[in-house]
């Protein structure tokens, strides 16, 4: 079992968690995650993880409040135990210097982007993060990526906070006005899709971080498969960051939607 050693609100319903680790917060990279499971019986959920301290030996999970699952894990109190919890999942982040790389993140997709912004910058590339959520109270780790990129936009659907728009209006007016190299894309499918149709219209290369259903994590069960460029693969084996102009984003979401009455 891994014990939380401290446990922190961004909003209402999102939390950051940070936990003891120390053979993963050792062997991560930026864009491996985990996968959690609180008690016997209990859903595992896949998380990325966003930070990893390994003199104190722990890792950092952001987690949103949405399942009965997710739910037992933002209950869960500093002291408390994931019951289990295995990783580093996954294949890292390919990282290299390339020039500008646009973050495009919605919602909770700023965690799993985060360590990946950092990464890059740490290579020497431009970074440009577009934050995107529905609402202002929506919107997290703001200051993180304050410190990490050379610009952050923020854009809201509703107005409340930053600009009001769509990520894509952000990512579109980014690119008309500078060559970008790469655009990142993580957050929800949908936007995934949109932002992907954007920038391939544009001739920009895309990479996206999916969040497909997953029960194993080690490519046995099939759950997480999605069809790149004509192609099965799965996302926890194979992924989770594909080429976003070959993904075939309207399958993924029909399966993501296939446990929706039961949520």
């Amino acid at each position: 079992m891994n014990q939380i050693i401290k446990k922190e609100a961004l909003s209402e319903n999102v939390f950051r968690i940070e936990v003891e680790a120390p053979l993963i917060a050792k062997a991560r990279r930026a864009g491996h995650f985990v996968i959690v499971k609180i008690g016997k019986y209990g859903e595992r959920i896949p998380l990325t993880i966003v930070e990893s301290d390994t003199k104190n030996g722990t890792i950092t999970l952001i987690v949103q409040r949405v399942g009965k699952s997710s739910c037992k894990i933002c209950n869960l109190r500093e002291g408390e135990y994931i019951t289990d919890l295995v990783g580093p999942l996954g294949r890292a982040t390919h990282i290299e210097r390339l020039g500008t790389v646009l973050c495009a993140c919605g919602g909770v997709g700023a965690a799993p982007m985060l360590p990946i912004a950092k990464a890059m910058k740490d290579v020497g590339n431009k970074i440009i993060t577009v934050l995107a959520a529905r609402t202002e109270g929506l919107i997290i780790l703001e200051k993180e990526m304050q410190k990490i990129s050379d610009e952050v936009i923020v854009m809201t659907d509703d107005g409340s906070y930053g600009e009001k728009g769509l990520v894509t209006a952000g990512v579109e007016r980014v690119i008309n006005r500078e060559k970008v190299d790469l655009c990142v894309t993580i957050g929800p499918a949908i936007m995934m899709k949109f932002v992907s149709l954007l920038t391939k219209k544009l001739g920009v290369p895309t990479v996206a971080s999916l969040n497909t259903i997953m029960v194993d994590g080690t490519g046995m069960c099939g759950a997480c498969r999605v069809t790149v460029d004509g192609k099965t693969r799965f996302v926890c084996v194979d992924g989770p960051e594909f080429d976003a102009h070959k993904v075939d984003f309207d399958e993924m979401l029909i399966r993501l939607n296939a446990y929706k009455d039961y949520e």
